[in-house]
């Protein structure tokens, strides 16, 4: 069985194929903890309803996209990811994985989306001391990262909350020559229309100066950060 958030269909809002429409997968549950999440029913406090592969598929087939998104949550926890990816994609699916980067699966996938937390991801200990340590011990897996680009097309989205967050990017992608730059998407951290605006200049000059892509928040853009957008 899948643990599943919610099924939906609206737009991509970030990366490669922003602004397409999409069909989203969202899974519940998750290995780490970003103080920033943007979906905390998935993690800090986890919804959802257990459908099997079927269901899942049936939903899809109801909705009117040929792009799926596989999200959460880490959907990569899930074994049965692999083989709904799998019949997603036969079934005629661009089917894109978004993850952490912190478990591995050999699942089916035309882009696999890979979205590394940096330290500032890390929940204070005032916050919960239990998660603080459990998600700083989880949330970089060079071994993991490795495997997944290695089997499958990829890009890299980093969220920047601060300016010291983009040498940060830098640190982290000096353990991985192989990665295309042109890859890597920078990403302001924002939950809200205005905390996008305030961010998005400097970071898409930062971007542009260190040869990184930029990437806004559609969705945030158009609808806020509503559930089922």
């Amino acid at each position: 069985m899948l643990y599943i958030a919610e099924i939906y269909q609206s737009v991509q809002g970030e990366g490669e194929f922003t602004g397409t429409s999409s069909i989203f997968v969202r899974t519940t549950g998750c290995n780490l903890r970003c103080w920033f999440c943007d979906t905390p029913f998935t993690s800090w406090k986890p919804e959802g309803d257990a459908q099997s592969i079927e269901q899942v598929l049936n939903r899809v087939a109801e909705l009117d996209a040929q792009h799926v998104v596989v999200t959460g949550g880490e959907p990569l926890l899930l074994p049965e990811i692999v083989p709904l990816t799998a019949e997603l994609r036969s079934r005629g699916h661009f089917v894109t994985v978004e993850t952490a980067g912190t478990v591995f699966r050999e699942a089916t996938a035309d882009l696999m989306s890979i979205s590394p937390k940096l330290a500032n991801s890390t929940p204070s200990t005032e916050r919960s001391l239990v998660w603080s340590q459990r998600h700083e011990q989880l949330r970089h897996r060079p071994e993991v990262i490795r495997s997944l680009i290695s089997a499958l097309p990829y890009q890299f989205k980093f969220v920047i909350d601060r300016p010291d967050d983009v040498a940060q990017v830098e640190e982290w992608l000096a353990g991985f020559q192989e990665i295309d730059r042109d890859r890597v998407w920078l990403m302001p951290q924002a939950t809200t229309r205005d905390e996008l605006a305030v961010k998005t200049d400097w970071i898409r000059k930062a971007a542009g100066t260190s040869g990184f892509q930029f990437t806004s928040r559609l969705h945030i853009e158009q609808f806020g950060n509503a559930r089922g957008h």
